[in-house]
């Protein structure tokens, strides 16, 4: 791994060393036994909470409120812009995150650009890349189960430009057809768009394959990676994507803060989306020139404390390490469907081996009424559309609940969760 960002006080993971090293040495563990790293897990009164809504964003642990708090208070100053020592210190610290935040998907650093989250660089690209290569007559490739964050955008582009949205359907088991969109693809295709992992299903792409195919016509592939970064190893090198993007409040870090990464030469040839301090060589009312990328993307004073929280964040993740993550979830997955499949009444989305995240209906409740009283249970889970309308229709629903995982999680929860649907399902007779 490159260099993570300098911590100027103490480690902000000493304080988790001694549960981590306590930790089970099987991946297949039932639980990390890391609770207690996150302040967040209880409710006003003392009592577990039952947080079942990672996938819409991860409790943080105290490594990575320390980090912002330290960075917000005791080391804080502007960055690229000041001389005293301070500031050059934090400009250390902040490109030292952008560093570790890159080697965690085995980027290099050059090639990461920190954004608000995986929604602006999505749009980021299509504004900026989408802009300079797309034109009338040109297509898109989407899938049936991709967030909104990752359909939006392109229509915005599209329509003004005469450049049509082709959408990849689904398997049997929930998987994006890759089948499918060979078939589909031809040289008008530029562009793939494809979630690395569903954020309703769990289902998991066969990045590779659809690198290859994409490519074959000559089409760029782009991945949101939002749930496959907390959940699975990322190495950007041996996926073959174009552009990779995610969010930093589903990696334990921050909201606020998130990153694209992009191919060198491909950063180089896009023009900037946005105008302003930072991203500019030189300013004249004639004509004005542009900093080499990354800085070239991020106008204004960057998101300093999230940027440096973000790689506690990862520093804390791989500290555990995404087999043993992966591992965990999975089994939890696998429990929780188990439980569930009992049940007549209940039918289950997606394919069985999902990436920590299980979605399901209730016959007769609506989710919604389910998430309200499993809340009372101090369970919490996501009921609703998820980000994801054309996916519920394909499925034939208005919604589902979600019960989504992460490393903190463990069997009390999936207990508490089977407990509360049948207290629901007793409510309504």
């Amino acid at each position: 791994m490159v260099d993570s960002a300098p911590s100027l006080h103490r480690d902000p993971l000493a304080s988790t060393e001694a549960v981590l090293d306590a930790a089970p040495p099987s991946a297949t563990a039932p639980t990390l036994g890391l609770k207690t790293d996150f302040p967040g897990l209880v409710t006003a009164t003392g009592k577990p909470w039952h947080y079942l809504d990672t996938a819409a964003t991860a409790q943080k642990p105290q490594a990575v409120i320390d980090a912002a708090a330290r960075a917000m208070g005791a080391d804080y100053a502007t960055v690229h812009r000041g001389v005293y020592t301070r500031s050059a210190e934090m400009t250390l610290g902040y490109e030292a995150a952008r560093r570790r935040v890159a080697a965690f998907i085995g980027a290099p650093a050059d090639e990461l650009v920190f954004t608000r989250g995986a929604t602006e660089a999505i749009n980021l690209v299509a504004a900026s890349w989408g802009a300079a290569h797309l034109k009338a007559g040109d297509r898109i490739l989407l899938s049936d189960l991709e967030h909104h964050s990752n359909i939006v955008p392109w229509q915005l582009h599209c329509a003004s430009r005469g450049v049509a949205i082709d959408v990849c359907p689904l398997t049997e088991a929930g998987q994006i057809d890759l089948d499918a969109a060979e078939r589909m693809l031809t040289p008008a295709h530029r562009l793939v768009a494809f979630a690395h992992v569903s954020n309703v299903l769990g289902s998991v792409l066969d990045v590779p394959r659809a690198a290859h195919i994409a490519h074959a016509v000559g089409a760029k592939l782009l991945l949101d990676g939002c749930q496959a970064v907390p959940r699975l190893p990322v190495e950007i090198a041996t996926l073959g994507c174009d552009f990779y993007a995610f969010s930093g409040h589903k990696l334990y870090g921050p909201t606020g803060i998130g990153a694209l990464w992009a191919r060198a030469e491909i950063l180089e040839a896009m023009p900037p989306w946005q105008g302003g301090g930072a991203m500019i060589e030189e300013v004249r009312f004639e004509r004005t020139t542009y900093a080499p990328a990354p800085q070239r993307f991020e106008a204004g004073t960057p998101a300093i404390i999230e940027a440096i929280a973000l790689a506690a964040a990862c520093d804390y993740v791989d500290r555990i390490g995404l087999p043993a993550i992966h591992a965990h979830e999975a089994h939890l997955v696998a429990q929780t469907r188990e439980a569930m499949r009992g049940m007549n009444d209940l039918h289950l989305f997606g394919p069985e081996e999902s990436a920590g995240i299980v979605s399901f209906a209730l016959e007769g409740i609506h989710p919604h009424d389910l998430g309200t009283i499993l809340d009372e249970e101090n369970v919490a889970i996501r009921a609703g559309h998820h980000c994801a309308q054309p996916l519920m229709r394909r499925l034939g629903v208005p919604a589902t609940a979600r019960a989504s995982f992460g490393l903190y999680s463990d069997e009390a929860d999936i207990t508490a969760l089977i407990r509360g649907i049948d207290r629901t399902k007793r409510i309504f007779g």
